[in-house]
């Protein structure tokens, strides 16, 4: 990756202000059950190999239903990162972003505890995160 050399005065503004208040930055290190109390659960998945993030979430869909939770987004970026050498990723394409839901279809045990899964709203991470939502059991 490239680094940047010349930001703009709002980007470098934009930076400190994000940097200063770091409280709507989810700290991936704590377990997800802490989280319960929100109404959305939120999980970045970045980082994690397929199988990982296939497992995490296995775990959170599962642990969501559990709690009554009706909504998750996840994190998954656009793949503007991604290896090309991968040969499970088009250059078009990223690798958690489809292969996710792919995952959850497949999965007879989490999907038939899925309502839907769609690309998140803008504000919400738009093309770089999916919005799950859960059926009432």
């Amino acid at each position: 990756m490239k680094k940047k050399n010349n930001l703009s005065k709002k980007d470098q503004k934009d930076w400190n202000e994000f940097i200063e208040d770091l409280s709507q930055v989810p700290d991936k290190d704590k377990p997800h059950k802490e989280q319960s109390n929100y109404k959305k659960f939120r999980y970045d998945l970045h980082g994690l190999t397929l199988d990982e993030a296939n497992q995490k979430v296995k775990e959170i869909i599962l642990s969501c239903s559990k709690k009554n939770l009706r909504e998750i987004i996840l994190i998954t970026g656009k793949g503007l990162h991604s290896n090309s050498q991968d040969v499970y990723k088009s250059i078009k394409l990223s690798k958690l972003r489809y292969s996710v839901p792919e995952f959850i279809n497949s999965d007879s045990e989490i999907s038939k505890l899925v309502l839907s899964i769609n690309t998140s709203s803008p504000n919400e991470g738009g093309q770089g995160a999916l919005q799950i939502k859960l059926k009432k059991l």
